[in-house]
């Protein structure tokens, strides 16, 4: 059983990165009616917390369906960050995680996110102020360094279990590659597999089929698996993945009838979350993915992200699982 203080999830958990313009309440919704076992938020500015911003503000909106969730802070300042970190304990987390991978340059190149990785007495001072500042359990998203001659991940992991984070969660890249090329688990593996080492360590990267999960789970001994952007317009990975780790065998993809009521509730939620105008913006970005692949669907694409009616869109989905019934059933028979 992993447990991350007094939560326990399960003996292999899979976790739902936390995305930038991706990861809110409705798609974490749609993630974890699929299996997801852990959720965080989209990362989180310290500044706009502290100066009440409404983009900062509203991340930290979660609710009883997506529990287990961890809020996510980022910011440069140690000051703020044990500020903002109080203000997301009184939103009601299970967690707090913060923020030490993102490798944006406005993040990143002001000291924030990977920035932190150049500086791990810095990282260390932090993230002791953040333990001390609230009573939930703090843990950390990071990646292995800001370039290959900067990799420290061991040391980095050591100095974080030493000031009292309880899981780590480790992006198996540096700053430099940002999403390019491809994740070194090794990395990860050396973490985890060192004596010294007692907290939960998950890995993160590459993960997109079950195949892969299986594979990395047995090669790397980590304790559970971040999955990100395999999860955009695919919440059916986590499964997917849970029955294969189960059984041995593939669960048939989803049928069109699924991914339409999929995205159809994943509109719902958007529109109930954030008001029809705004809500219906926010959903432009999923349609290509939940519908990645389908021939001749560029039609209905651009009608979906042009309309402004949510009952419009509703109608027009509908449509789609009518003309594509059957397609991704044909397309599994067919490969």
């Amino acid at each position: 059983m992993v447990r991350i203080g007094n939560l326990e999830l399960g003996d292999f958990p899979l976790l739902l990165a936390p995305m930038e313009d991706v990861s809110d309440p409705p798609f974490r919704a749609v993630c974890k009616e699929n299996g997801a076992d852990m959720m965080y938020t989209e990362f989180i500015s310290a500044d706009g917390l502290i100066r009440d911003a409404e983009k900062s503000v509203e991340k930290l909106d979660i609710y009883d369906y997506e529990r287990p969730i961890g809020i996510q802070i980022f910011g440069d300042k140690i000051d703020p960050m044990r500020q903002a970190a109080a203000i997301a304990e009184e939103a009601g987390p299970e967690l707090i995680d913060i923020n030490y991978g993102c490798p944006v340059k406005k993040v990143a190149c002001k000291g924030a996110g990977a920035g932190i990785l150049l500086d791990l007495s810095k990282m260390q001072k932090m993230t002791a102020e953040i333990v001390k500042q609230v009573k939930l359990p703090v843990t950390v998203k990071t990646r292995l360094g800001w370039d290959d001659s900067t990799i420290k991940i061991l040391e980095a992991a050591k100095r974080l279990q030493d000031v009292g984070i309880q899981a780590l969660t480790i992006h198996g890249r540096t700053r430099q590659q940002m999403y390019k090329g491809l994740a070194n688990w090794d990395y990860i593996a050396e973490v985890k597999n060192h004596p010294d080492i007692h907290i939960p360590i998950f890995g993160n990267g590459d993960i997109d089929s079950p195949e892969k999960a299986l594979e990395y789970k047995n090669k790397y001994g980590v304790d559970g698996i971040m999955i990100g952007r395999a999860a955009i317009g695919y919440p059916w990975i986590f499964r997917e993945i849970k029955h294969f780790l189960q059984t041995g065998e593939k669960l048939a993809p989803p049928t069109m009838r699924e991914r339409v009521a999929t995205a159809k509730k994943h509109l719902e939620f958007s529109v109930e979350w954030k008001g029809e105008r705004k809500g219906l913006f926010e959903m432009r970005r999923h349609y290509t993915n939940y519908f990645k692949g389908i021939a001749d669907f560029k039609p209905y694409r651009m009608r979906l992200v042009e309309s402004d009616s949510a009952a419009e869109i509703s109608e027009l989905l509908d449509q789609v699982a009518e003309q594509y019934d059957g397609y991704f059933r044909q397309e599994a028979i067919i490969g």
